[in-house]
């Protein structure tokens, strides 16, 4: 299954951005975490339902910071965990202005069913796509 059809899927489950990039990193590191799951629901439609900042970036600081973030309080983080974090809030916020004129849940899709069944599937895909690429390329991943 590719991850368009794995995303769709995951909406299909009820499932929207901030579950589906867990779910997906869960997918790709083999592990379940239901609970992990479970919290990233406060990130779908804007952090809290908001319609403020879209689910896909906060999801994907959250993304990068599984791997790059300080695990415990005996370690640090990763010193590629600011650069990291700094490149995909900036590559997001560029996509999303140009491609939405914001990086808000309300200016991606409003309150249009529609837009988010339009929309949200590729921002979703692109955001996986993106924090991949950022940690592989760090060798990360």
């Amino acid at each position: 299954m590719d991850l368009e059809e794995r995303i769709m899927e995951l909406s299909r489950y009820g499932y929207a951005c901030g579950q589906i990039l867990a779910i997906l990193l869960l997918d790709t590191v083999g592990e379940e975490n239901p609970k992990l799951t479970q919290c990233m629901q406060g990130l779908n439609g804007g952090i809290g339902g908001s319609g403020d900042v879209c689910g896909c970036m906060a999801a994907g600081a959250c993304l990068i910071s599984y791997f790059t973030g300080k695990p415990d309080e005996r370690s640090f983080e990763s010193a590629h965990h600011k650069a990291a974090l700094g490149d995909f809030t900036k590559w997001f916020t560029e996509e999303m202005e140009l491609e939405y004129m914001g990086i808000d849940c309300r200016d991606i899709v409003g309150t249009n069913p529609a837009k988010k069944v339009q929309y949200c599937p590729s921002i979703i895909a692109s955001t996986y796509k993106k924090c991949m690429e950022i940690l592989e390329s760090r060798g990360l991943l």
